[in-house]
């Protein structure tokens, strides 16, 4: 959980959205008013608070910027966005307004919980619109035997079994007409995988459905 206040960690998410690749660059006050729907007085207001607590800059009557501290609590935020949309339409395929779930789920989970998802998703570079997730302050975990993740963050050469499908009864019958089911032998090499040693081949909804545990 964060010492910010949703609101403040929204603005925070605005500004490093609105410039992502130039992260000293401007946000003028009455852009990041139109981005929060609010007046520019509270913009102003908002900005200099978050101004005092060294999370941006600001540039009196131009806008602000934020701050390596800023920076790095906004690209937090944003991953955690990200990180929450796959979760929500890939793995369990909820079926109502994604992005405003993750958007209200993104404040209320910690670091620890944060970490367990990306792990879960495989460390995912990229968003479903094929845009950077934010790696700053990343905590990545070095998988190692025993370790449950999904298929598709198997690292190379390395065997693992099939420890469990999260998916209906449809799909486990039809991966089990090809050979993969729970216990079964899985590697990964050069890029491709192997069942039993035959080569298997999967969408990306499945990739974050067949769990496994490295040998």
């Amino acid at each position: 959980m964060s010492e910010l206040s949703e609101f403040e960690e929204m603005y925070l998410k605005r500004i490093f959205e609105a410039h992502f690749n130039q992260p000293d660059a401007i946000v003028k006050t009455t852009q990041l008013a139109e981005l929060m729907d609010v007046s520019p007085a509270s913009t102003t207001e908002m900005i200099q608070r978050l101004a005092n607590r060294d999370y941006l800059t600001y540039i009196p009557y131009k806008g602000c910027r934020l701050t390596s501290l800023g920076f790095k609590h906004a690209s937090r935020i944003k991953r955690r966005e990200e990180l929450l949309r796959i979760l929500l339409s890939d793995v369990i395929r909820y079926e109502g307004d994604v992005d405003s779930a993750a958007c209200n789920l993104e404040h209320n989970i910690d670091s620890d919980l944060e970490a367990s998802i990306d792990r879960m998703l495989g460390y995912p570079e990229r968003n479903k619109e094929g845009a950077l997730i934010p790696l700053v302050d990343r905590n990545v975990m070095i998988s190692g035997k025993n370790t449950l993740l999904p298929i598709s963050a198997l690292p190379e050469n390395v065997n693992a079994i099939v420890e469990l499908i999260i998916s209906s009864g449809v799909a486990i019958k039809t991966l089990d007409g090809v050979g993969l089911r729970i216990g079964s032998d899985i590697k990964k090499v050069s890029d491709k995988y192997y069942c039993e040693g035959s080569e298997f081949k999967f969408s990306r909804e499945l990739s974050f459905k067949v769990i496994v545990r490295v040998k």
